[in-house]
């Protein structure tokens, strides 16, 4: 052989060679990522005046052991750190920083509320670490120009509040509206959406509007004072606690509005059954889960994949609270996008990869809810459809809304 002949040889030898080094050599980590784990962090309100959706937190965890259990995502095994804020922005922020520079997490998931998401919002996004599919849906989550480190998840909170108002302005033109909102941004952001949904004629027929605060102990004078007004249509801007309050209140002084409820309280083990069931029947909602209440799922291969995991992972919890059917869906979401990151657990492939989604369905999705996301769309579910409390259960009527 001539010695050229050779050089080349050996030249082919070190490209197959090189090509057939493992994937070792092309795995790319970030802080919290290695060959055996996928460190994520999380922050819920498991007490304090919001503590009903503590139970996500809880049920993301059990399912986060579930898919350990079974291998992990990739080979590797999910170690979720999450911790209580009592629904306290300050505290939250105390908490972010911890998971950020002690625990050193790959990213925050599913941090609930928007107060407290508000308090970090830039500090994650200085940072360079996602907030990812966080629990509220304010519309300032859907921002990836100037905040590209934070996606929301579920339908923003102003295009339901416009679907409640155009279903209102259809059905009952001539309504006296009175509003009852949680004074900050998450209340105010279902208050924009729906007077922009009501119209100039329909604003003009606001004849209540009043605020209350989350350390209120009750809100029984606000519903006093807005059943004074003479109105015939409610809409109840109001966490878990306080909706149950609310519509206990209403049935205690013979209030019955039209009462439309936003969609993050229609919890049936949270807060429909704790203000009484009969209180809160005709009670109008807006839905993109199914319904663990309602029988028409029961059969279905979904419902029974979510009970099997709630029953073998999470027997101690409510199979009637909706948040446990929250938590099952997001928490599906995210195991998609660790699939699709493979072995590049950067910071940036994670939201690069959430910003790639295109999923026709997921277990307990409503019929027609897909999730979609794009470099400009950081909204990945928007779409929704109207239900009513009947006395057992959720109805779905009408169309699906959104694209």
């Amino acid at each position: 052989m001539s010695l050229s002949r050779l050089r080349r040889g050996i030249l082919v030898g070190l490209v197959a060679g090189l090509a057939a080094v493992p994937a070792l050599a092309q795995k790319k980590y970030d802080a919290g990522a290695s060959d055996t784990e996928i460190r994520i962090g999380g922050i819920s309100p498991y007490s304090g005046p919001a503590s009903a959706y503590g139970a996500i937190g809880k049920a993301l965890s059990a399912y986060f052991n579930m898919v350990n259990a079974a291998g992990g995502v990739n080979g590797r095994k999910i170690s979720f750190v999450s911790y209580d804020d009592g629904y306290n922005p300050a505290k939250t922020v105390e908490m972010a920083r911890k998971l950020v520079e002690q625990d050193e997490v790959l990213f925050i998931f599913n941090t609930l509320g928007t107060p407290p998401n508000s308090a970090i919002h830039k500090y994650m996004n200085q940072k360079k670490v996602p907030q990812l599919f966080v629990a509220t849906g304010a519309t300032k989550w859907g921002d990836p120009k100037n905040f590209p480190w934070t996606m929301g998840w579920q339908p923003s909170y102003y295009s339901e509040a416009h679907i409640f108002a155009q279903h209102l302005m259809e059905t009952r033109p001539d309504a006296k509206i009175a509003i009852l909102y949680q004074n900050d941004d998450y209340g105010k952001d279902y208050l924009h959406g729906f007077k922009d949904g009501l119209g100039e004629k329909g604003r003009k027929q606001i004849v209540g509007e009043i605020t209350y605060e989350v350390t209120d102990p009750t809100i029984d004078s606000q519903l006093v004072t807005l059943k004074g007004t003479g109105a015939d249509a409610f809409f109840n801007i109001t966490t878990p606690k306080f909706a149950a309050q609310a519509i206990k209140k209403m049935a205690e002084i013979g209030w019955k509005p039209v009462h439309y409820l936003n969609s993050v309280s229609a919890s049936v083990g949270a807060v429909i059954v704790p203000a009484g069931v009969d209180n809160a029947k005709d009670i109008i909602t807006s839905a993109y889960l199914k319904d663990s209440t309602d029988p028409q799922w029961a059969d279905s291969p979904d419902y029974k994949a979510w009970r099997e995991f709630m029953q073998k992972w999470h027997p101690q919890a409510d199979l009637k609270d909706g948040n446990n059917v929250y938590a099952f869906v997001v928490a599906q979401g995210l195991v998609e996008v660790l699939r699709k990151a493979g072995d590049d657990l950067t910071r940036a492939n994670i939201m690069k990869q959430a910003a790639n989604l295109d999923l026709p369905t997921l277990q307990m999705l409503l019929p027609g809810v897909n999730v979609k996301t794009g470099a400009d769309d950081f909204f990945p579910i928007e779409r929704q459809q109207l239900a009513q409390w009947n006395g057992k259960t959720w109805v779905l009527s009408g169309k699906v809304y959104g694209r």
